[in-house]
């Protein structure tokens, strides 16, 4: 059985990988010359079940009203004309409520607890190395009336499986010494002791490279453009070097599976996030955290890569524009500075723009369409690093005909939310 696979970030190679392991003939195939360069590159690092928060919730709308009063906010809108953001945007607003917001957060949950045991199962069975660090995640806040919000809200979470310790400010800098740098910044944090960081775009790589050992094909710097369907199936996918064929294809591009879909007659409900990270070198190693997490009121986030700390923040509405300024990322270089300020060279940190591929619901698109032979592994969002291997897993098993682990109805494709 051959299958092509659409892709080449972290969904797009763990998809491979697991389909080569049921004796697929896989060929991956990628427009850009090298594999994560996206959203898997550009990410914060956090393998995070702990921050598996649906977007869309009670809170969501006034932070975006901020934000086109001009407001610095973690989410932003930049007012424009576009069609697909009001109607993604209208989607988006009807999944605010708080019964939704939880429903869209536990589906989130779920997923991201599975995959994340299924990453550590991966990485020891093929012996990766992508700078994992399982010391769990903390999530600081900078107040004590913050703080005993984020405990009320991470009960949710607690309660369907996720544990977690309160932490004073005392107990933050023990956690880890790098913390004590803050001073009186934070009043406690929210310590999620099964969360983890690694390098999703390394991580992938050395995925790439395992799966090109069992036989998988890599087709860099070829775009795909359209698939070419006869009745109820897809005969080949064109591409600026040709037609290609296969069996079975699944569409992994993130942010671009909309635009490939459409010639499926397919409409998907994502949108890009801008998001920007930056990455610097580490000059004190003790000043550097190697515990991640995030900065709850400023939702600035990071991990420690070996010698290189990456910070990540924001999530702009702002079209399919990758441009970014310096001022950009003034939110993440005065909270850097100001949680671990002699811990990095931030005169030459590494600056760059990402697009998340986001529903307005929350949950991926993972399922068969409307061919009986196109499949979607799609619109993780910002937890594409954590959801990876467990929404793979699943597409593996929807190729092969088997009842995946999780129940298929949240993440089925669709071109709007679908009720439960």
């Amino acid at each position: 059985m051959k299958t092509i696979v659409l892709g080449g970030g972290v969904i797009g190679v763990t998809t491979a990988y697991y389909l080569a392991q049921e004796g697929h003939e896989v060929v991956v195939v990628e427009a850009r010359d090298s594999l994560g360069t996206d959203a898997t590159g550009g990410n914060a690092g956090l393998i995070a079940p702990g921050h598996s928060f649906a977007w869309a919730s009670p809170a969501a709308p006034k932070m975006l009203l901020a934000s086109l009063r001009g407001e610095k906010t973690a989410i932003r809108v930049k007012p424009r004309l576009d069609a697909k953001l009001v109607t993604w945007g209208l989607q988006f607003l009807r999944e605010c409520t708080p019964a939704r917001a939880e429903a869209n957060t536990l589906v989130k949950l779920e997923l991201c607890l599975y995959s994340q045991r299924l990453l550590d199962e991966l990485a020891a069975a093929e012996s990766i190395d992508y700078h994992h660090v399982q010391k769990g995640l903390a999530y600081l806040y900078r107040t004590q009336a913050e703080l005993d919000a984020g405990v009320k809200k991470m009960d949710l979470l607690r309660r369907n499986g996720v544990p977690m310790d309160v932490l004073d400010a005392e107990q933050v800098a023990k956690l880890d010494p790098a913390f004590a740098s803050a001073g009186n910044t934070f009043a406690g944090a929210i310590h999620v002791t099964s969360d983890a960081s690694g390098n999703s775009e390394l991580f992938t790589n050395e995925l790439a490279a395992r799966c090109q050992a069992m036989g998988v094909e890599f087709r860099l710097g070829v775009t795909a453009q359209r698939f070419v369907v006869a009745g109820d199936r897809v005969t080949g996918v064109q591409t600026d070097a040709g037609l290609l064929t296969a069996d079975d294809y699944v569409l992994a591009m993130g942010i671009q599976s909309p635009f490939l879909a459409r010639s499926a007659g397919q409409r998907l409900p994502m949108y890009p996030a801008k998001g920007y990270s930056l990455t610097a070198d580490i000059v004190d190693s003790d000043a550097a955290p190697t515990v991640g997490g995030v900065d709850e009121a400023t939702l600035v986030a990071w991990s420690r890569f070996g010698d290189q700390l990456r910070i990540s923040s924001t999530a702009e509405f702002a079209g399919f524009n990758r441009d970014w300024k310096y001022s950009d990322f003034s939110n993440i270089l005065k909270t850097g500075k100001e949680i671990f300020p002699g811990a990095v060279d931030w005169e030459r940190a590494r600056m760059r723009s990402c697009m998340r591929p986001m529903t307005p619901d929350g949950p991926p698109i993972i399922g068969r369409g409307k061919q009986a032979n196109l499949y979607y592994n799609t619109g993780h969002g910002h937890m594409g690093w954590t959801m990876a291997c467990g929404s793979s897993r699943i597409m593996a098993d929807i190729v092969a005909g088997r009842t995946p682990a999780l129940d298929l109805q949240p993440f089925q494709v669709r071109s709007h939310r679908v009720a439960a």
